[in-house]
C-alpha cells in the first residue's frame, strides 16, 4: 500500500467530473505523458497537495483524500502519476499561511534562476534578515527578476 493524497472539489470529482468516494477506485492505461488522461495524479504529502492546487487542480475548496495508489510517474517530486488509485476517507487540508506560500514560492524560483541580485534578496527573505518592499524592489530592478517573483508568487496565488 502506497499512502497517497489526492484533491476533488466539492462534488468529490476531478477534470472530466471523475467521481471518487471512499472506497472508489478507477485504473487506467499508464500511457503518455503525467498530464494526460493515461494517469492519475497524487501527492506524496498533504502540504504539497495544497501549495500545488493554484497550477495543478484550481480547485477554490479543494477536498483533500487520504489514498492509495500504484505510482508508475514521478513529476520531480511534486506530484506523482498513478495507474491504479483508491480514495479511502476524506483528511483534513493543512493550514497553510501567506509567509509559507510566500516562501515556497521563494524556494520553487531560486531552483532556476542563479542570478547574484535575485539570489541575494531571497535568501535576506529566508534567513528574515530583509523583508522590505525597497529589498524587493531592488532585486527585481536588477535584472528584470520581478518576472521571476511574480512567477513564483502568482504560482501559489499569493
Amino acid at each position: 500500500m502506497t499512502i497517497l493524497y489526492k484533491l476533488t472539489n466539492e462534488k468529490y470529482q476531478t477534470y472530466g467530473a471523475t467521481q471518487w468516494g471512499p472506497g472508489i477506485t478507477h485504473r487506467v492505461s499508464g500511457d503518455g505523458d503525467l498530464c494526460g488522461p493515461g494517469w492519475i495524479h497524487a501527492y506524496t504529502h498533504p502540504l504539497l497537495a495544497v501549495l500545488l492546487n493554484p497550477i495543478h487542480a484550481g480547485f477554490g475548496n479543494p477536498i483533500l483524500w487520504l489514498g492509495d495508489g500504484d505510482v508508475g510517474k514521478m513529476d520531480y517530486g511534486l506530484k506523482v502519476g498513478c495507474t491504479r488509485f483508491t480514495t479511502i476517507k476524506v483528511v483534513s487540508l493543512p493550514q497553510i499561511f501567506v509567509e509559507q506560500k510566500v516562501c515556497f514560492g521563494i524556494l520553487c524560483a531560486l531552483v532556476v534562476c542563479f542570478d547574484p541580485a535575485f539570489v541575494d534578496w531571497a535568501n535576506k527573505w529566508l534567513t528574515g534578515e530583509d523583508r522590505s518592499e525597497a529589498a524587493a524592489r531592488a532585486a527585481e530592478a536588477a535584472k528584470n527578476n520581478l518576472d521571476l517573483i511574480a512567477i513564483a508568487l502568482r504560482a501559489v496565488k499569493v
